[in-house]
């Protein structure tokens, strides 16, 4: 299956989900990203096609005739769509939460909350109270960082690595020795925490910031992780109480990107056919995410960082 109809699928049970009430086809073909672009005889059969599939492998779809309204109306209720109650053994447990914290990797859940984001841009009202729902969302984990994998392996075969790394202020490349220890995501990027053999004290690299191949060197089972030692406190999980929000300036096209003019927060007339939005934002990483989806009509001008993080995911698309 093509990532195209994956997301495709993705946002159409989001939007399902999401929708406090059912919506005609219509309505969903206005809301959900990649039916807009289709004609009515072909998004009719790419619809169709879409509710069978998705019928096929257990996601109750229910259609609802209202007396009032010419077409039927469709939704998905989430007490039908959630699982019932599991048990598992520990040793299963286990492994379903280690095969949990490798299918992050998949960029499928930044789709999710990018098109719950145009969903509510685009007039559907949403419930995200629901925990299934909400935890899905969460998982807004990107991974196109080359060195993940040696990284990742390094670390379950307790090996060290050797990289160059890139400083946050931009200075020279150094090449560091490290011990890892683990490797955690944090507000949608990857880091590696472990020992640092070059200053012989534990620290945090971000894998954006290393340049080149990851290289293992020892042999497997030498590295010894700390008894007791947290590595997502290392990485700064605590600082997510405290994120401030800021604003980006973004020019589009005219007469283009509605959903980023929907929840902006100021609007005005630029140059050249270009148009001014004031749009809030927390992590740059998760704004590039949503704004390189417009490609060309969309421009962040500033401030620095959430620019260069749109520069960084264009590069990445590049590889």
């Amino acid at each position: 299956m093509s990532r195209r109809k994956t997301e495709r699928l993705l946002n159409l049970v989001i939007c399902l989900l999401a929708t406090r009430r059912p919506l005609s086809a219509e309505h969903i073909r206005q809301a959900v990203p990649g039916y807009d672009s289709e004609n009515d005889e072909a998004f009719q059969r790419m619809f169709e096609r879409d509710k069978n599939e998705l019928r096929e492998i257990g996601i109750p779809i229910e259609v609802h005739k209202d007396p009032w309204e010419e077409d039927p109306g469709y939704r998905i209720v989430r007490q039908a769509y959630e699982l019932p109650e599991i048990t598992l053994e520990p040793d299963e447990a286990a492994v379903v939460g280690l095969a949990a914290q490798v299918w992050q990797r998949a960029s499928l859940a930044e789709a999710a909350s990018g098109a719950l984001l145009k969903l509510r841009a685009g007039g559907v009202e949403t419930d995200e109270a629901g925990g299934m729902l909400g935890g899905a969302l969460e998982l807004r984990v990107d991974t196109r960082d080359p060195s993940f994998p040696a990284l990742w392996e390094a670390v379950r075969d307790r090996r060290a690595v050797r990289f160059a790394y890139r400083g946050a202020a931009g200075q020279s490349v150094l090449t560091r020795t490290v011990e890892p220890w683990g490797v955690v995501s944090r507000r949608g990027r990857w880091y590696v925490v472990g020992h640092d053999r070059d200053r012989d004290a534990p620290r945090v690299f971000r894998l954006s910031r290393i340049s080149g191949t990851v290289t293992t060197i020892g042999r497997p089972g030498a590295v010894v992780v700390p008894e007791g030692v947290d590595i997502k406190s290392m990485v700064g999980y605590s600082d997510d109480l405290n994120v401030t929000e800021r604003t980006a300036l973004i020019r589009v096209r005219e007469g283009t990107c509605q959903g980023l003019r929907q929840v902006a927060r100021a609007v005005r007339p630029g140059a050249d056919g270009w148009d001014e939005l004031d749009v809030d934002f927390t992590d740059p990483g998760r704004l590039a995410g949503w704004v390189v989806g417009f490609a060309a009509d969309a421009e962040v001008v500033g401030p620095p960082d959430a620019r260069d993080a749109v520069i960084c995911r264009l590069k990445g698309a590049l590889l």
